[in-house]
């Protein structure tokens, strides 16, 4: 089996330290974080990976679990010579940047998650099932819709990168393969949320209420050291539904105040 080529595949931008390092949830790459990477890079430098399997890494020599994941993220930032860093996780990316500081907490200044994997063992497979099968353009705008609130509008750009996207037969490939790993029967596997509530680093959670992909309970019911942000209005996609909210919620994490 060929080694892995890390670190991982990324865009950087800015330049303050420690950086903020940006992981996509399943199905998507380092481009779901288009919104928010510029207006993040005024207050740090950011790197968005494509995460194993995904994006430009799409021919991992492993299938892509969050081990996997976690490991090649800690590689990548270990070959970057980045010490320490706020990692933000979208979905399954939010359950591998749990894992990272899990295993590597010297590396983690804070952990911002948004709808984050492993936080409970309900996860809605039949539909991820689907996204992972998805090419036409008709079932796509379909499925897509499943992901955010009835109330929010889906970014007409993200429906045309997704078909262009699927119609990679690698893609198509990896993200079927990847489904069958992070899935557990009709549900997932489940982190050590003591274990990282008691980190030496804080926890957040981002989650909308209506999310139809990972339900919201798993936040409330996360242990109590672990602060949560409860977004009405919103589903899985609460970074592209609520940008501005996760953005405020973001810099004052890092700055401790609330942008201007």
């Amino acid at each position: 089996m060929a080694a892995p080529l890390v670190p991982l595949p990324h865009t950087s931008r800015g330049h303050a330290s420690p950086p903020i390092v940006l992981l996509h949830g399943f199905g998507g790459d380092q481009l779901a974080w288009m919104g928010l990477a510029g207006p993040l890079s005024k207050l740090r430098r950011t790197i968005a990976f494509d995460l194993p399997g995904h994006g430009a890494a799409v021919n991992w020599p492993e299938v892509a679990s969050v081990s996997v994941s976690a490991n090649a993220v800690i590689e990548s930032l270990d070959r970057m010579a980045v010490e320490r860093a706020t990692i933000v996780g979208h979905s399954m990316g939010g359950a591998v940047a749990s894992l990272v500081g899990l295993k590597r907490p010297d590396l983690v200044e804070r952990l911002v998650l948004l709808a984050p994997g492993g936080f409970g063992p309900e996860m809605n497979v039949r539909l991820l099932t689907r996204y992972a099968a998805m090419t036409e353009a008709d079932e796509i705008a379909v499925v897509m819709e499943q992901f955010f609130a009835p109330t929010s509008t889906i970014p007409p750009v993200l429906t045309q990168l997704v078909v262009e996207q699927r119609a990679d037969p690698a893609i198509q490939a990896s993200f079927k393969a990847i489904v069958s790993v992070i899935s557990d029967g009709a549900g997932q596997g489940t982190l050590p949320l003591d274990d990282l509530a008691a980190a030496p680093f804080p926890t957040s959670l981002v989650w909308g209420l209506e999310d139809a992909v990972l339900p919201v309970r798993q936040a409330i019911e996360a242990p109590a050291a672990i602060a949560r942000h409860l977004v009405p209005d919103c589903g899985h996609m609460v970074h592209m539904e609520a940008s501005e909210l996760v953005m405020g919620i973001l810099t004052k994490a890092l700055t401790g105040r609330a942008p201007a």
